[in-house]
Order: structure tokens, then C-alpha cells, then sequence
């Protein structure tokens, strides 16, 4: 899968310095973050009803599950064996290892809490079709892409803890149907993203060198917040307005 860089083609144009290089991708972030969409702001406010929180949770399942799969994609872009060994601990963060249930699981507590199947939820059939088609985009951009791109995709990290603690503070204050216990995944992601992010950011302004790749880079970003607003997008025409729920995806039942 390719992509417009998101800069525009200038002539003779020098190399960003990293720190002008971190100043852009923050920027990013700063315009095209999910925290910014409407479905987000009426989560964290509580505006939502117990079946549309239930919908949020059960499409954004695709993506946690996806996340593994997304995490041997970029190793298998990856020549040098200390990298890989070092992006292995994103695999066994939300699989799970030993002790650790995982990201995965935490996850399914969280929808087995708000009364959906298990099954159901793993099986994926009631999710939007645009959930899964923005999962698999993201999935497979990071398959065809070199290392550093694939890399560069996942540093919407720098902005996760911000809206992990948005989510528990804001959920937790305004639906009585949500308990602390069921926030573990969120809680546990205030760690291990900035331990994550720490890695990928360094490696990725130590590397991208040349005006391509650093373009390359910015884009890279660029698809991955387009991955997750199209997520959303998806879940407020179906769940908010005008309320268009496609064939065969979950329907929320009052009550």
C-alpha cells in the first residue's frame, strides 16, 4: 500500500533536523489525533448510552486483536535481530505471557463487563465493516512498507496516554455500568506506551536522514491517525447519527 507524502515536493529542500522532525510529527498529532473526534468527546463526557459505549468496545476489539499481528509485520520488515527482539515485547504485552493475561484479554473483560458474548466479540461478525476494513488497511501498510515506515505508524504513542487518561477518569465519573477493575487496560497501557514510544521515536530520528524517508515518516503517521478516525467516523454514522447500521453488524438493544 502507498501513499501521498504528506509534505509537498520541494526543490533542494535540506533534511529536517530531529527536533524540527519530532516538532512535525507532534503536529500531526496534534491536528489529526482520534481524542479530537466526536465520538471520543461524547465517551469521555458521557453522552453515550450503555448499547453505544457496547458498540465502541466491540469494534475497537478488531483492532486490539489486529495489534499482535501488526507487531510481526514490522518484525518481519526488520533485518537487525536486537530489533526484533526488542518489538517482540509488544507481541507478549497484549497476547500475553506467563503471569500476564495481556492487552487482548484485559480488553475482553472490559466487553464481557458490559454484557456482550465473548464468543461473539472474538468472532468479530458484529463488527462495522469499516472497522475491519480500516484494521486490515493498517495491518497490510505495515507489511508492504520498510521498517522504518512501519515503525514511524506506530508512534501514535506519543499522544495514547493523554486519551488513556481521558477514558478512565471521564468513564469512570459518568456511567455507573463501568468499575475500576474493568480499566485495567487502559491503566496498564499509561506504561508500557511512553516504554514503547521512547524506543520507536529514537530509532526513528536517528534514521530518517534524507527528505524521502523523512516524508515517508510524517506519512506514515499520517495514514495511522487517518486508520483510527476512520474507526470512529464508522461508529458515529452507525451508533449516533444519522444511526445507518449496516447488514449483519451489532445492534444495540435498550435495557
Amino acid at each position: 500500500m502507498t501513499f501521498q507524502f504528506v509534505r509537498p515536493p520541494v526543490a533542494d529542500a535540506a533534511p529536517m533536523s530531529p527536533s524540527e522532525l519530532e516538532a512535525a510529527l507532534h503536529a500531526i498529532g496534534a491536528e489529526r489525533y482520534h481524542n479530537l473526534h466526536p465520538f471520543h468527546k461524547l465517551l469521555h463526557g458521557g453522552k453515550l448510552s450503555k448499547p453505544q459505549v457496547q458498540a465502541w468496545a466491540l469494534n475497537r476489539y478488531c483492532y486490539q486483536a489486529a495489534i499482535p499481528r501488526k507487531d510481526h509485520a514490522v518484525m518481519a520488515r526488520l533485518e537487525d535481530r536486537e530489533l526484533r527482539r526488542i518489538w517482540l515485547q509488544r507481541v507478549l504485552d497484549h497476547d500475553g505471557r506467563d503471569a500476564d493475561q495481556g492487552g487482548i484479554e484485559r480488553w475482553l473483560i472490559l466487553t464481557d463487563h458490559l454484557g456482550l458474548d465473548r464468543e461473539y466479540v472474538i468472532s468479530q461478525q458484529g463488527a462495522l465493516p469499516a472497522t475491519r476494513f480500516a484494521v486490515e488497511a493498517y495491518v497490510r501498510f505495515v507489511w508492504d512498507n520498510p521498517g522504518l515506515v512501519a515503525i514511524s505508524s506506530c508512534l501514535t504513542e506519543l499522544f495514547a496516554p493523554k486519551i488513556h487518561a481521558e477514558r478512565i477518569s471521564g468513564m469512570l465519573e459518568h456511567y455507573d455500568f463501568v468499575e475500576d477493575r474493568v480499566m485495567a487496560y487502559f491503566r496498564k497501557r499509561l506504561d508500557q506506551a511512553p516504554r514503547d514510544v521512547d524506543f520507536a521515536l529514537r530509532y526513528v530520528l536517528d534514521n530518517a536522514k534524507t527528505v524521502e524517508q523523512q516524508n515517508a515518516v510524517l506519512n506514515a503517521l499520517t495514514f495511522k491517525c487517518n486508520v483510527l478516525w476512520a474507526q470512529l467516523d464508522a461508529l458515529y454514522a452507525a451508533y449516533v447519527a444519522p444511526g445507518m447500521i449496516p447488514p449483519g453488524a451489532f445492534v444495540p438493544q435498550e435495557g
